[in-house]
Formats: C-alpha cells, structure tokens, sequence
C-alpha cells in the first residue's frame, strides 16, 4: 500500500530535509517514527527537499508499507514518535502511480521579512530581519516581471540540478502588514535556492540598491553570477503542494503570519 502524508515543521534545527550523514535531518525523524509505527523499514519521498532552516507547513510525503494502520492511526503514531518541531498533518492512501514530487502540479512558498531597526526576539529564526527601510511598493513593481514562463538561471543556484532552468510563476505578491513584509510565490516547479534568490533581488531593489528594471535585466543576462545575494534560509515556508482533484489530497490552506 502507498501512503501520502502531510508535515509539518520547523526546520531551524535541522541540515534540511535529505538525509545526510552525522547531521540532524527531517526525512530522518520522519522516517524513524514510521518505521516504529509501521513495525518494519520505511522509507519515504517528499514534494520539495528544502534546505538547512526552511520552514514547512505544507510538505507533503509517500511511502510504501504492507503493514495495516488506519489514517489517524499513522498521524497519531509517528507524531508521539516524532521531536515536537515536526508533526504528520494527515495521512491517505493513494494510488501506487502517485508520487509525492512527481505527481506535484505545482507549489506554494512564502518568504517572511520582519522590516525594523530592531533584531527580533519571539520571531528569531521564524523571518529574515531587514534593519533598513524597504519600499514594497517598489519590490511589487519589480516582482510583475517575474510572472509567467521564464528562464530562471539568474535565480538559481550554481549546484542546481535541474535539467531545465525554464519555469512557470502562477503568481507573486509582495503585502506589507505594520512590520512585517510577505513574499508569496506560486509556480509549477522551483530550481534551488530560487525563492530565496528572488527574495534577495527583491530585497535589494526595496532598499533603492537597484532599480525596479532590473529583475528584467537578470531575467534577459541568464547568468546567476550577475545576481543579486541569496537570502536567509529561516524567513522561508514551504506552504503548500497541490495535485488536482484526482488524488482527494488536502490543500494546505496555512501560512505563517505574524504581528
């Protein structure tokens, strides 16, 4: 039988999500509490393999297993099994041509940035702090550029795997409440470091180091070494993954919010 399952957690602990030898992972505690509630070896594959400090809360996973526990039985079990920064959300079964990353139509991340001269206390390693003023009305105006089909190699990371540097962003908003700046992104696929590097770019047109025309510029140069810093790992959230209807999965609906 094939099971999908819903995480959560908070990633400022661990190496990220991969299983690394000799450093703390969350496919390791993940796969350590399945295993003990499934009575035998689990193994399971996850949306998006987000890095050291990111954030999720809408990771979705699959595993195979012949052993029979019910769907809160596998929620309520790996969560007494696991460290209390992670938690399964919801557990379905699915077909066996389903795929937790493959299957993924597309993915939601939100990108959080506490705006004020002040370091934060409550909120350290849950946002990127930005002590200079930022114009969202500006990193807005820059973000339009970003929408639709693009090659993204100036906002990927020079390791990137990916076959191809061509995706397509859903949409992209940037809202500001008090303090507190939100960059949310939706798009069929992400290279790696991608959110993070548009944050960066973004980041430094909001603080008037660049002009708004230059996310155009990156977009039309293809050239990651011309682009701008890669941001924080902890101001970033894996919010949400979606498959269509055929699967029955639940969209996660959450997104951190703060203030």
């Amino acid at each position: 039988m094939r099971i999908a399952a819903g995480v959560e957690y908070d990633g400022s602990h661990y190496c990220g999500w991969q299983i690394q030898r000799g450093v703390a992972t969350v496919q390791e505690q993940v796969q350590r509490a399945l295993t003990r509630v499934a009575d035998q070896p689990i193994h399971v594959a996850c949306a998006g393999r987000t890095d050291t400090g990111v954030h999720a809360l809408g990771q979705v996973i699959h595993f195979e297993t012949t052993a029979s526990r019910s769907q809160r039985s596998w929620v309520l079990g790996a969560n007494a099994n696991l460290p209390p920064d992670i938690c399964l959300l919801w557990s379905r079964p699915v077909p066996d041509a389903f795929h937790a990353r493959f299957s993924a139509r597309s993915r939601r991340y939100r990108y959080v940035i506490l705006n004020r001269w002040v370091r934060p206390a409550a909120l350290r390693g849950k946002v990127t702090w930005v002590p200079r003023p930022l114009d969202e009305g500006r990193m807005r105006a820059a973000a339009e550029a970003l929408r639709g089909e693009h090659d993204f190699s100036s906002f990927r990371a020079l390791a990137c795997q990916a076959k191809s540097p061509v995706r397509t962003v859903h949409g992209l908003s940037v809202t500001r409440e008090g303090d507190l700046v939100y960059l949310d992104v939706h798009a069929d696929g992400f290279l790696h470091h991608m959110v993070r590097n548009i944050a960066g770019v973004l980041m430094g047109i909001g603080m008037g180091e660049r002009p708004v025309s230059w996310v155009r510029e990156l977009l039309a140069l293809r050239d990651r070494a011309r682009g701008g810093v890669t941001a924080p790992a902890h101001g970033l959230y894996l919010v949400g993954v979606h498959y269509g209807p055929d699967y029955g999965l639940p969209e996660s609906s959450a997104r951190p919010r703060f203030g």
